[in-house]
């Protein structure tokens, strides 16, 4: 564009120049400094690798049919989403137990009760700083009470970020990719998706978001590549696209959903999905909490609460089935 821009000016400069005496190639050297100058502080700031003793850790905790998960990098914290509204000793355990006292960062994804249900319970036990949200008020009154106890009781802002808009969690860089709109018809589509990237890993949550909000996404050619993507939705059918999955290119893909849940979740379609694009599934239904982590940048281990060697996405053999959610189960009996 601005090339195309430049030679329409030279242009015109050039027809100037034939008709007058003034010295149009100062002109055109300082447009072209400025442009230059202008490109070169539209780049994005290259992330510095992690220092000796800095750490990252991605805690999916097992909130059921439900979502959330706190990100610690070198002592900072955030917590996605905070499940249903009977989560709340769960998370708040949880918290405890990693001796979570204050978090930098509250992400609210959208106005669904398993996302933000446990949020106002959660929040009174700990200090908070920033509250992303993508919305200041909605038509969903329980929501409304979350975001009006940010307001009144935490006197915090609630903070509906702009897309791009970046900030850091130690050495972790945290990117805010979507929602792109707010207009949609399914308020999953509306989910705030994060990229988070430490070192050489990249790290991506996008809540609930459904094919549509993807396809969207992937259009704005947005840098969507990820090692490890929260899986989307709960392993919905809605969700997961294969043009989203070549987007993202993960290599590993954590599920939080609950045991034998009434929806079927993760859906065959989906699981289909992560095989064909050869990634690597943990799942909270089958494994507990999971627990993600690096110590520099470079390499991951993951942590289960249990079951570590189960089979997170079987195909034709169910004879394990303790693990299978509750569809494969009516599958077997209609067999």
């Amino acid at each position: 564009m601005i090339k195309r821009i430049l030679a329409s000016l030279l242009a015109v400069l050039l027809l100037l120049f034939s008709f007058t005496s003034c010295d149009v190639s100062q002109f055109l050297n300082d447009l072209l400094t400025e442009s230059t100058s202008e490109s070169t502080t539209e780049q994005q700031e290259e992330l510095q690798p992690p220092a000796p003793g800095s750490y990252f850790e991605a805690h999916f905790i097992d909130v059921g049919q439900a979502d959330s998960a706190l990100v610690i990098c070198d002592g900072f914290t955030m917590l996605i989403d905070a499940g249903n509204p009977d989560d709340d000793d769960i998370i708040i355990d949880y918290l405890e137990q990693y001796n979570v006292t204050h978090l930098n960062y509250v992400i609210a994804t959208h106005p669904h009760s398993d996302h933000y249900g446990a949020f106002t319970s959660v929040l009174s036990h700990v200090t908070i700083d920033t509250v992303y949200s993508p919305f200041n008020v909605t038509d969903v009154s329980g929501f409304n009470r979350f975001l009006n106890y940010v307001h009144y009781t935490k006197r915090n802002q609630v903070i509906v970020p702009e897309i791009g808009e970046q900030f850091y969690l130690g050495a972790a860089r945290v990117t805010v990719l979507g929602p792109l709109r707010t207009d949609y018809e399914d308020i999953n589509n509306t989910s705030i998706v994060l990229r988070i990237e430490y070192g050489d890993l990249a790290f991506l949550f996008a809540g609930d978001m459904e094919g549509e909000a993807e396809l969207e996404l992937i259009k704005t050619g947005v840098n969507l590549k990820a090692d490890v993507i929260k899986v989307g939705h709960h392993g919905s059918y809605s969700s997961s696209w294969y043009q989203f999955l070549r987007a993202v290119q993960p290599t590993y893909g954590v599920i939080s959903c609950g045991r034998n849940n009434e929806y079927g979740h993760p859906h065959e379609s989906v699981l289909s999905r992560y095989r064909d694009a050869d990634v690597k599934l943990y799942r909270t239904d089958m494994q507990g909490h999971i627990v993600c982590r690096s110590d520099d940048g470079k390499t991951l281990t993951f942590t289960t609460q249990m079951n570590p060697d189960a089979n997170t996405n079987p195909t034709a053999a169910k004879e394990d089935t303790s693990y299978l959610p509750t569809y494969l189960y009516y599958e077997e009996q209609n067999d």
